[in-house]
């Protein structure tokens, strides 16, 4: 009788508590680029922030987006897919205007012209929209015509989410190769391994396809090793060689 009395608050409680954590798997991925953004926009500089992590971001959503409509999962997950890449479209918009600015006299580069050393450098917004457009054209097509086939969906899955959780590995491997961290942020990497180990815990709770848990659960060991480099080279520094430069990194949660 005292359980059915409670209900009232605690039925009203747990779908509040249901919705917080959707909103925070919607937009939680985002909010470490919103001080990079502003960051940019003050310095008018944005050679600290690869573009190729929204290259890996824009990716690896597409993948998911196209991959719900073989197999559905939770919609938060779809809505924070929809989320990043919007964000991802902004980054790359002020990053090519800022970058494009601060080059004087350089041949501008098109994504018309094809070439593949300049991939990802042009100088045009609109050149980076093409190619998600036309990624996405191709991807779409093939998903269509496969849409059948569980093993492409299961794949196709697996491919989105290893995608994004590959994206602190540039780091691991930067920090091994200089035997360093130096110019990597620490809270960075802990708002990093804080996000990655909600999101896997969301995976695990609400019964997420099992590509999302495992591959969430790839991401907190990355973290964690990032966070044991750090330990560990801070307790045994390396003598710094002279006029080294560490560029920072950025990453989704």
């Amino acid at each position: 009788m005292e359980a059915k009395g409670l209900d009232w608050l605690l039925v009203p409680l747990h779908q509040l508590v249901s919705w917080g954590a959707a909103a925070a798997m919607v937009f939680g991925g985002v909010v470490p680029y919103i001080p990079q953004y502003r960051d940019i926009r003050r310095t008018q500089n944005a050679e600290g922030f690869s573009t190729y992590v929204c290259l890996v971001l824009l990716v690896a959503n597409i993948l998911r987006i196209l991959f719900w409509f073989g197999r559905h999962f939770e919609s938060p997950l779809l809505w924070q897919s929809v989320v990043m890449i919007l964000t991802m479209l902004l980054m790359l918009r002020l990053c090519t205007e800022v970058r494009v600015a601060n080059e004087l006299n350089v041949k501008r580069r098109f994504f018309a012209d094809l070439d593949p050393h300049h991939f990802w450098r042009w100088s045009s917004f609109g050149d980076y929209v093409q190619c998600v457009l036309a990624f996405t054209g191709v991807a779409g097509y093939v998903t269509y015509l496969s849409i059948d086939s569980a093993l492409f969906v299961e794949t196709l899955g697996f491919l989105a989410v290893l995608t994004e959780a590959m994206l602190g590995v540039p780091q691991l491997y930067r920090n091994h190769r200089l035997q360093s961290t130096e110019g990597m942020s620490i809270k960075m990497v802990l708002m990093w391994t804080s996000g990655d180990t909600f999101k896997t815990a969301y995976f695990l709770l609400n019964g997420a396809p099992l590509q999302f848990s495992v591959c969430g659960l790839l991401q907190v060991l990355v973290d964690l090793a990032i966070l044991g480099q750090a330990y560990a080279f801070t307790r045994h520094p390396l003598k710094p060689a002279p006029h080294a430069t560490h560029p920072a990194s950025a990453k989704a949660l």
